[in-house]
């Protein structure tokens, strides 16, 4: 069972790497070989973020969370913690903190307000 749920969780690591180089970026697995990568993210090529991947049916958003900050912080690169997660036949969720996340939803609006200044003032011309 134990290598059946490694499969499983090298699986969910290749499918978010390939999504992620779907969505533009050049991600891809780590090599977590005794844990220690240089990079303990489960998928690297999203900057700024560190991916904690789970593919279980049994949540267990805190431990994972706290996983992901451990790792984050032990690669001393900044990285926002974020656990991607799913369980069988059920769409890919994100979880990461509050704080996090609005740090991402500030930046999203800021661009989004500038955007709108700027369609705005290419209409008035």
């Amino acid at each position: 069972m134990v290598i059946n749920s490694k499969q499983k969780g090298a699986r969910f690591e290749r499918a978010l790497a390939s999504f992620f180089r779907s969505q533009g970026y050049e991600a891809r697995r780590t090599a977590q070989y005794c844990g220690n990568t240089g990079d303990a993210s489960d998928v690297v090529g999203l900057p700024g973020i560190h991916v904690e991947a789970k593919h279980c049916e049994q949540m267990r958003l805190y431990e994972w969370m706290a996983q992901a900050k451990r790792d984050a912080e032990a690669g001393g690169g900044n990285a926002l913690p974020a656990v991607f997660h799913r369980k069988n036949h059920a769409e890919i969720l994100v979880t990461m903190t509050i704080d996090d996340w609005f740090n991402l939803y500030r930046e999203w609006e800021a661009g989004h307000d500038l955007k709108s200044r700027e369609e705005k003032q290419n209409a008035d011309q």
